[in-house]
Parts: C-alpha cells; structure tokens; sequence
C-alpha cells in the first residue's frame, strides 16, 4: 500500500428549490471554514453529470496530507465551528449528507 493523500468524500443532496443558497453556502463558508484545518490540503467539488438516477447529485473530495491529519480534523477546532455553523444555517431547512466515507491509496500510476 501507498501512503499519500487520503480523501474524505461526502455526498450530498438538496431539495431543488435550495440548491442556490446550498451551492453559494457551500461554497463560500463551509469549504473556506474546513480549509483553515491545516492537515487538509484541498477540497473539489462536483455535480453528478444526467443519466446517473438514485446517486447523490453533488460530491465534494476533502483531500488531507495523510492519514494522521485526517483523524486529527476529527477531532479539529475547525471541524467543530463548521458543523456548528451548518446547524445554525440549515436548522429551519434541509439537506441530505447520502454518505461519506474515506479513502486511502493503494496504488497510483501516472502517465
């Protein structure tokens, strides 16, 4: 096994009449709040492309330095103001995380 970047990926889902203020809230307050942890290196998100029915419509991959960075944004100052922030923002409103799960490298080949 490789070691490297492990990536946290959430997957989530917003009712279509919120996905404004869900992209532009994800976008500029969740993501920058995640990105002050400094065992993460990046975030990219994604839309899901038609013709993919019963998945998430929106992905986003947190990318962290190793796996010691990503056990300790568990447990981060930061981590905890963005999941407080999220409740304050979306308490009378909803979105769905679908799943989240993390990965690490087995094997990687370049061209």
């Amino acid at each position: 096994m490789e070691t490297g970047k492990i990536l946290n990926m959430v997957a989530t889902e917003c009712p279509s009449n919120q996905e404004a203020k869900f992209n532009k809230w994800y976008n500029e307050v969740h993501i920058p709040m995640l990105l002050k942890f400094d065992g993460m290196l990046g975030a990219t998100r994604y839309k899901l492309l038609g013709g993919s029915e019963g998945q998430a419509k929106y992905l986003a991959l947190y990318e962290f330095k190793d796996r010691a960075s990503l056990d300790a944004f568990q447990k981060s100052a930061e981590l905890a103001a963005a999941r407080d922030e999220m409740a304050q923002t979306w308490k009378n409103e909803k979105f769905d995380i679908k799943w989240r799960a993390q990965y690490e490298p087995l094997k990687t080949w370049r061209k």
